[in-house]
């Protein structure tokens, strides 16, 4: 295994999750949520390294997808916790069922030697930064300067759920009728 930058932006985001869920329960959501983001920010930029320095490697082909479906997964069950509410449970099941069919299809995909067919889409990233704006809002969940962050939160969330489920449906339709 090589390690470099890419790789360890990784690992970052992934050791970011247990201080995320330390400072939710300790109630300091402005850190929480800031931790969070920095963390969701580095999905962005060790993507963006390996390509630039061309340091794509396959153990971070495997860590990266694992360490953002970890983060958003424990973001929202910890949303699911505080808020209670029906709807944000469903929108959590939504989320985290489509990151475990996706998963699975990459891997049997992967298998069949038709990996390509699922590779990640356009539509796929918007919605993962989509996501991470939603849950940087929901953990903050307060008014920063008169903005009813946790209001702007549950709108992005709706878009959040409505990508999920159009990636989904065109991943299937890739993997099972081409593209």
């Amino acid at each position: 295994m090589t390690f470099n930058l890419p790789i360890f932006l990784t690992i970052l985001r992934i050791a970011a999750i247990p201080l995320i869920v330390l400072f939710f329960y300790l109630e300091m959501p402005l850190t929480a949520s800031t931790i969070f983001g920095l963390a969701g920010l580095t999905d962005l930029l060790d993507g963006y390294l390996a390509r630039k320095y061309n340091q794509e490697s396959r153990f971070g082909a495997f860590l990266d997808p694992v360490a953002d479906k970890l983060l958003v997964t424990v973001a929202l069950l910890l949303i699911v916790e505080r808020e209670g509410e029906f709807w944000i449970s469903i929108a959590a099941i939504i989320i985290i069922s489509r990151e475990i069919i996706i998963s699975a299809l990459r891997e049997w995909m992967a298998e069949t030697g038709q990996r390509s067919k699922v590779a990640v889409a356009y539509i796929g990233k918007v919605k993962a930064v989509t996501q991470i704006f939603a849950l940087i809002f929901l953990l903050y969940n307060q008014d920063l300067w008169g903005m009813p962050l946790r209001e702007v939160g549950l709108v992005f969330l709706v878009i959040a759920i409505v990508l999920t489920v159009i990636s989904m449906v065109q991943y299937l339709k890739s993997a099972f009728m081409g593209k």
